[in-house]
Formats: structure tokens, C-alpha cells, sequence
């Protein structure tokens, strides 16, 4: 959609050449400006496409480091460019909106096409200095869905990154101890949110960042997204769900796994064989050309044999409760969606699977692993042992 008024985008389109792409956002937030540019800048700047060629204008602080690091074709300063912006408008106030429309004048740019997450009131100035803005709809970059095998690599040491705090979380409830229920580490509570602690400190050691780690046991652990709170402990499944950003890259690792310290009942047993069944099964499953929405049928059916059903009652829902899986690359959820929407997966898609059942009084479970997709099947991104009962 355009936010031009109808009646000027109409009259253009006929002859124009196709929108420019135009960015505006810092590498931490936007996954498509650290797409282009391969480095990262933790302050907004502007970049934009000509031709087949990427441009940035970047201030003296980052300038010289683009020209190093950066995969932009070309590096231009900010300054000179704020100078000649200020003689184009004579006036000595003027901003990015007045940069981006000289930036239009130089380089016989009829149109920019932005993200949906493109700022609103820079769009909106933009139109007001008569540059046209069509937002696009959908994914500006679709190609960020296939991933190289350096990409594939990257992740790989996500994963990486992602086993090395969950083997931390592992080591401190198969060292805790049991007293009057709870779960105590070196004379201290095991809480989750020391558990998550002991996970992202394990992270940062293998050069990634952990945020909003999940170390959830008992009922929390049955809302998926809880990230757990207060004491853990015995007999209860905690699941530890670990989805690291690198530091050196920007891609992510996912990986999931549950542990019990202490005596499983027959239904927590129950549960934690039916994930590991449909997850394993649903593994298997992924391959070129197959649809994702076939791959979440399978693990929907094969908890339905197995006597799980998924409920809605009053006080939310139980059983299988969510998406069979997501993409993984720069962003810890992105395309494509292994889920009840139709999806078609393509050779080198990155997906997590990751079934998990989840009932109130029983306990959660998720297991979670990343696969690329290839021709002859999945191949595993991550790699970490399924063990979860602890003694």
C-alpha cells in the first residue's frame, strides 16, 4: 500500500522505474538493516538501494568501520551529505526526512519502498516533502527465508551457544539437592530465575546473549512463554528453553529441552514420550517441497493416538497448545511457519520443531531442535542429548 494520496502514485506509476529500497533503523532492532549491511550499529541510520547496488550514510563515528567491515557497496558520510541537504533547503535545521528527499534529487530516485516497520513519523514527513513512501507488504527481504551455508554455519553456533546453557542448566539441577521439596545448589534456593542466571552466564562464556531464557517448572511451565519464577522444585518437570543471539553474527540458536530432578509419575512419563515422539517423528518429516501445515498435522495426530487432547476451558487451554515451529536466522521468529497456515518449505529453510503438551497439575513439556531443510530430509543445526531424568 501507499501512504501517497491515491490520485499522485497513480499518475507516476506508469513511468516510473521501480521503488528504491530505503531502511532506517539500528542493526539491534531490525534484522533487515544488519541483513544488508553485515555489521552492526546500535544507532538508526539510513540506508537505500540504486540500481543492484546498496548505499549507507553513517556518521564519522562508524564511517571509517563500514568502509572495513560492512558489506554496503558503497559508504557515504553523513556530514557532507547533512551540508549539502542544509544548502538544498536554506536552511541550517533540517533532518533525516530532508536528507532522504536530496538523497531522491542526487540520485533520480522516483519512489522508496519501506518495511511496515519503517518510522511512521519520518514517513510521514517524507510525504509531506512530496517523497513518495509505498510500504511493502510483507517481507521486504523474502530471501532472508533461504539461508547460505555461511548462514547455516552461524546458526549452527547459535545452537552452539544454546546447548552450552542448557548442559549449564542441566549440571546445576543434576547437582541440586532435595530439601522439604525444594531444590537447593550449594546451600542456596534453586530458583529459576538463578537457574536462568547460571544459563546466560553460560551463553555469554560461548560469545552469544541470552535474553528472556525461559527456566520455567511445575504449572508455569504450562504457559509456554512464561519465563518461571520462585523456587524450584522436586518431581516437577522445568522446562529450559534457550534461544541465544551471537554476538559476533546476530543469528540465533533455539533449543529446548525439559529435565525432571527427582521421581517422574506415570503421567509426567507419559507426556515427556508422546513430545519426544511426535517431535522425532516430525523431524523426519521435513524435507524440500513438503508443507509445513502437513508436518504440524502429523504431530497433531500423533498426540491425539497417543489419548492427548488439546482443551479450552475457562482458565486458558491445555495439551497442544501452539505452532509446530518457526524460522530462525536473524530474528528468533521469522519465515517460514511450520504451523495450521499452508507453507511450503524450501530447500535451506532453518526451522525449529518443537512439540510440546502442556496440563495443569501434570506439568509442561517442550523439546525443541533446529533442522535446515534439504532435499533428501532435515539436517540438525543443534545438537544435545534428550536425557531428562535427574538423579
Amino acid at each position: 500500500m501507499s501512504v501517497m494520496p491515491k490520485k499522485k502514485a497513480t499518475a507516476k506509476r506508469a513511468s516510473k522505474s521501480p521503488a528504491s529500497l530505503l531502511l532506517f533503523a539500528d542493526t539491534h532492532k531490525s534484522a533487515d538493516q544488519l541483513y544488508v549491511g553485515g555489521f552492526n550499529v546500535p544507532d538508526a541510520f539510513l540506508s537505500f538501494k540504486k540500481g543492484r547496488k546498496w548505499y549507507a550514510l553513517l556518521n564519522q563515528l562508524e564511517y571509517a568501520r563500514a568502509l572495513k567491515e560492512s558489506r554496503f557497496d558503497e559508504v557515504l558520510q553523513l556530514e557532507a551529505w547533512l551540508e549539502q541537504t542544509r544548502e538544498k533547503f536554506q536552511r541550517a535545521k533540517v533532518g533525516y526526512a530532508e536528507l532522504v528527499a536530496t538523497i531522491a534529487s542526487v540520485f533520480e530516485i522516483g519512489s522508496f519502498k519501506v518495511p511496515a516497520d519503517f518510522p511512521s513519523a519520518l514517513a510521514f514527513k517524507l510525504v509531506e516533502l512530496g517523497v513518495e513512501i509505498d510500504v511493502c507488504d510483507g517481507s521486504i527481504f523474502p530471501s532472508r527465508e533461504i539461508k547460505t551455508e555461511d548462514e547455516l554455519a552461524m546458526i549452527r553456533e547459535g545452537n552452539r551457544c544454546s546447548a552450552k546453557g542448557i548442559r549449564a542448566a542441566e549440571k546445576a539441577i543434576r547437582r541440586s539437592v532435595v530439601k522439604q521439596g525444594k531444590l537447593y545448589l550449594d546451600e542456596k534456593l534453586l530458583t529459576s530465575e538463578r537457574l536462568r542466571s547460571i544459563i546466560e552466564v553460560a551463553c555469554l562464556e560461548a560469545g552469544s546473549l541470552s535474553m528472556d531464557t525461559i527456566a520455567a517448572g511445575g504449572d508455569q511451565a504450562c504457559d509456554p512463554h512464561c519465563a518461571g519464577h520462585g523456587p524450584l522444585r522436586a518431581n516437577e518437570l522445568i522446562i529450559v528453553d534457550v534461544f541465544p543471539r551471537v554476538s559476533k553474527t546476530g543469528y540465533y540458536g533455539d533449543m529446548t529441552r525439559t529435565f525432571l530432578k527427582g521421581k517422574a509419575s506415570e503421567a509426567q512419563k507419559g507426556i515427556v514420550d508422546a513430545v519426544f515422539k511426535a517431535q522425532q517423528g516430525a523431524i523426519k518429516k521435513v524435507k524440500t517441497g513438503v508443507n509445513g501445515k502437513d508436518v504440524h498435522g502429523f504431530v497433531l495426530d500423533t498426540f491425539s493416538s497417543l489419548g492427548y487432547e488439546t482443551r479450552r476451558t475457562d482458565s486458558g487451554a491445555e495439551g497442544f497448545i501452539h505452532g509446530t515451529g518457526h524460522g530462525l536466522g536473524l530474528e528468533v521468529h521469522e519465515a517460514p511457519r511450520v504451523s495450521i497456515v499452508s507453507n511450503k518449505l524450501r530447500r535451506n529453510a532453518v526451522v525449529t520443531i518443537e512439540p510440546g503438551l502442556y496440563y495443569p497439575g501434570v506439568g509442561g513439556c517442550r523439546i525443541e531442535d533446529v533442522v535446515a531443510v534439504r532435499d533428501d530430509g532435515a539436517e540438525m543445526l543443534s545438537n544435545c542429548h534428550y536425557r531428562w531424568q535427574l538423579r
